[in-house]
């Protein structure tokens, strides 16, 4: 069924109570970002979220879907309402980090479980951890870490970083830092949806950098990649697959091709799980996954798992089905660490056209079975 159907079901669901919080059911509250910039990102995640659930068969899972239009404020109301006048059980979908920031340190404190299906600042998976709070895509830091060791193995020993200069961007160039072992030629915040990168690109020119990594998402990244491919700058560049997603790369184009980018996930990781979501996804919505879509559609799984064999109304059966993570990730192995956030392999990528369609394919591990450097500090 294609998604008006799944949100028809998800009302008519609503409309005859068939879930809710007193043993019925369970109620799912997803504040993701549906509308302005970002907003692919936030669909790409509902959308892989509910196909999950609706190819999981259940009617007691409901979810309602809310739009944070990329506004603390906006998600902070939202979430307020979803604890105290739907009393969700369940919390996810915020997409960026001063968000997560802003809702979900509240939700857990009010006994609720969030589920991250993408941003995982560092401040909530160290000292700031909860036992309720689990991230089923990446730290922070992770997949910048990941690029940090390419640009290392590739023989960069000059880079030219830059990030937003938000809390996703202040761990972007940390985690590069953490693993990258040459100089910096360069390193700038920019503003969280710029979108005219002129004076970023003269100081990369002026500079004497021999490459140039960003982590810059959604229409940021777009905005950037064009405006050094028409700058002339024969650099190469290195960043993480938000800025070089499924979505994005149609918006870039060939300004994209040959970049080597770092993910958790791709459509080629060889497992059933996954050939079967690309095909089913793809089938369903017209389009390719992206990794935003595999992270919405691993969190459902995650989620439902755990609920075969727990309520959240007992509150530690269901973190412990939750620790467990018994399903069968797009990504193959998964387990989670000691604060709740992903063990994983990162793969470095790298974009290629098939066809007319622009994408990635793997060409090697970049980080093995790895997880964050803020665990030591967690403790629930």
């Amino acid at each position: 069924m294609k998604l008006k159907t799944l949100a028809l079901s998800a009302a008519l669901m609503a409309l005859a109570g068939g879930a809710s919080a007193d043993g019925h059911g369970v109620k799912v509250g997803m504040i993701t970002t549906l509308s302005g910039g970002g907003a692919g990102l936030g669909i790409d995640v509902r959308d892989g979220f509910m196909l999950a659930i609706a190819q999981s068969g259940r009617d007691d899972i409901e979810v309602i879907i809310e739009d944070d239009q990329r506004k603390p404020d906006v998600a902070v109301q939202l979430a307020d309402k979803m604890i105290q006048a739907e009393n969700v059980d369940v919390m996810t979908g915020i997409i960026w980090s001063n968000l997560a920031m802003a809702v979900v340190p509240s939700a857990t404190a009010q006994g609720k479980f969030y589920l991250s299906p993408n941003a995982g600042p560092s401040a909530l998976a160290g000292a700031g951890c909860h036992e309720n709070y689990f991230n089923v895509a990446w730290q922070n830091d992770n997949l910048h870490e990941a690029a940090g060791a390419h640009a290392t193995s590739a023989g960069y020993t000059n880079s030219f970083i830059l990030a937003p200069n938000y809390p996703a961007g202040q761990d972007a160039l940390t985690g590069y830092k953490r693993t990258y072992e040459g100089a910096l030629a360069g390193e700038i915040f920019t503003q969280l949806g710029q979108t005219d990168y002129a004076a970023e690109i003269a100081q990369i020119r002026a500079s004497d950098a021999d490459s140039v990594f960003f982590f810059l998402p959604g229409g940021m990244g777009i905005s950037f990649l064009k405006q050094y491919a028409d700058s002339g700058i024969d650099l190469p560049v290195v960043g993480p697959a938000f800025s070089f997603d499924q979505g994005i790369l149609q918006a870039v184009g060939d300004a994209a091709l040959g970049v080597v980018n770092t993910s958790q996930w791709n459509k080629d990781i060889d497992n059933p799980t996954n050939a079967a979501f690309v095909e089913t996804f793809q089938a369903e919505y017209d389009r390719l996954p992206s990794l935003y879509a595999s992270q919405g559609f691993d969190t459902a799984n995650l989620l439902i798992s755990a609920l075969e064999t727990a309520s959240p109304s007992d509150a530690d059966a269901f973190r412990a089905a939750l620790q467990a993570a018994d399903f069968d990730s797009t990504r193959g192995d998964f387990a989670f660490g000691p604060n709740h956030h992903p063990i994983q392999d990162i793969y470095a990528r790298e974009v290629i056209k098939e066809g007319d369609i622009y994408t990635n394919k793997i060409i090697g591990v970049a980080l093995e079975n790895h997880g964050d450097a803020y665990a030591g500090d967690c403790s629930f």
